[in-house]
C-alpha cells in the first residue's frame, strides 16, 4: 500500500486551495485553513521551521484528503507538541484522517522522538473528539476562550497522548 502521507509542496498549491473551497461547509466553524495564495506561501515557509511539521492526507489517487499539522515542537526534557488537523470533501468520514493521524502520531512518537502530542478540540466537535479517542488521546481539561477561530474566541477540550500510551 502507497503511504497515506505526503509533504506539503507549493507545486499542489491549486489543489489545495481548491479543497479547500468545496470544504468550506465542511470546515464550519471549526478551522480556517488557508485559503488564498498568500496565506497558503505563508503556510508552507511555516510549515519548513523546525520547531514545526505538516503532512497531508491523500487517498489512494493522491488527492487531498486532509491535513496534519504538528506545531510549537518543544525539544529538550519537554519533547512535546501541539496537533492540528481538518479533513477536506469529499473525503471525510471515510477512515482517511484516521490512518493519517495514526501515521503521524507513530512519527511524531519515533522518529520526531516527541513525548506527549496535545489536540486541542471544541467541545462541539464530535468527529473530531471521536478521532483522537480512537487513537487513545485522553481527555485532561477544558480552556474557556483558548484559540481564536473565525474572528472569535472558542472554548476547546485538551485532549492528550504519551510515548508510553502509543508504544504499549
Amino acid at each position: 500500500m502507497k503511504s497515506i502521507l505526503e509533504n506539503p509542496s507549493a507545486g499542489r498549491r491549486a489543489d489545495f486551495l481548491a479543497a479547500v473551497a468545496r470544504s468550506r461547509k465542511l470546515h464550519g466553524k471549526w478551522i480556517s485553513p488557508p485559503h488564498t495564495k498568500s496565506k497558503f506561501d505563508k503556510y508552507l515557509k511555516r510549515y519548513r521551521l523546525p520547531q514545526h511539521v505538516s503532512y497531508w492526507v491523500v487517498t489512494e489517487t493522491r488527492e487531498l484528503a486532509g491535513v496534519i499539522n504538528i506545531s510549537e515542537i518543544v525539544r529538550a526534557s519537554f519533547r512535546s507538541a501541539f496537533l492540528g488537523y481538518y479533513g477536506f470533501a469529499p473525503h471525510d468520514g471515510h477512515g482517511y484522517m484516521t490512518r493519517g493521524l495514526r501515521a503521524v502520531v507513530n512519527k511524531a512518537f519515533r522518529s520526531l522522538r516527541l513525548h506527549r502530542l496535545e489536540a486541542n478540540i471544541q467541545p462541539s466537535n464530535g468527529r473530531s473528539r471521536d478521532l483522537v479517542k480512537r487513537l487513545g488521546f485522553k481527555l485532561e481539561g477544558y480552556s474557556p476562550r483558548y484559540l481564536q477561530i473565525a474572528a472569535k474566541w472558542r472554548d476547546h477540550e485538551r485532549w492528550a497522548l504519551t510515548r508510553e500510551d502509543w508504544l504499549k
